[in-house]
């Protein structure tokens, strides 16, 4: 084994395999990762005290083979280990783990992971997406320099895996299919359908057919708004449903009638 191998994959924190831990230079202090740093300082009990480290910022790192503190660099000054096997010099990252595939994308301005012959920058949306989603998704301004709407954890540069839903706004997968475990098939930030719902539609046509509604009900009209494509329509009311005569939703909810002009 070369020496600049030493110890490669035996080392590091809970979210990095790396031979090397940083001095975050917000409060000079020695932290696994900037994750780890994170995790400490928004747990601290004053908020005035709590803060999030700048990847960028980052200039000292110390060395976990020999325990020399050193500028920022990929081998070690002091043994000559590779700190990292993936080092990048502009987000001050190392990572050991190089069978993730990571890569610095210049127009997110962070490295990302899966290959960068795998992903796109899509410059509307702000972030790296799958080259299957190229010309396949819709896009919505700096769509991944938001929160997720379930869990609100920064999506554009979260660890987590992220999905863009049918109406282009992103969300973690894991939240994602917590969502729709729990049958909410509505985008939680613009209540558009988050998937392709074709099928469940198809399945609430055949059980409004099949159900009845009483006498007294069976011809009364409501004024929906389709959720979908914000057509406004008057329909027969269903206890299951109101189906928007324009596009085939069932994703609509009442309103009140439409004021006419005054003659």
């Amino acid at each position: 084994m070369e020496r600049s191998d030493f110890g490669k994959m035996g080392y590091g924190c809970k979210h990095y395999r790396r031979r090397c831990m940083i001095r975050a230079p917000c409060c000079n202090e020695i932290f696994g990762c900037r994750h780890c740093h994170n995790e400490v300082t928004n747990m601290l009990n004053s908020p005035s005290d709590r803060h999030d480290l700048v990847r960028f910022d980052v200039k000292q790192v110390v060395c976990l083979v020999c325990d020399a503190e050193q500028p920022v660099a990929r081998v070690c000054t002091n043994c000559g280990v590779n700190m990292g096997e993936y080092f990048c010099e502009i987000c001050k990252f190392y990572d050991d783990d190089s069978d993730k595939g990571q890569f610095h994308c210049d127009d997110c301005g962070i490295c990302r992971v899966g290959g960068r012959e795998n992903f796109f920058h899509c410059k509307k949306c702000g972030s790296c997406y799958s080259l299957s989603l190229r010309d396949n998704h819709s896009c919505v301004e700096n769509s991944m320099r938001n929160h997720c709407p379930i869990c609100y954890e920064y999506l554009f540069d979260s660890l987590k895996d992220t999905n863009v839903m049918k109406c282009g706004h992103t969300i973690h997968h894991e939240c994602f299919h917590e969502m729709i475990k729990f049958q909410k098939f509505s985008c939680p930030i613009c209540s558009k359908s988050a998937m392709d719902m074709t099928l469940i539609w198809k399945r609430l046509d055949e059980e409004i057919e099949a159900t009845a509604m009483p006498e007294d009900y069976r011809h009364k009209k409501v004024w929906i708004l389709c959720n979908d494509c914000n057509d406004t329509t008057e329909v027969f009311f269903h206890i299951m449903g109101q189906k928007c005569h324009h596009c085939n939703s069932y994703n609509t909810r009442t309103i009140a009638p439409p004021v006419l002009p005054q003659e």
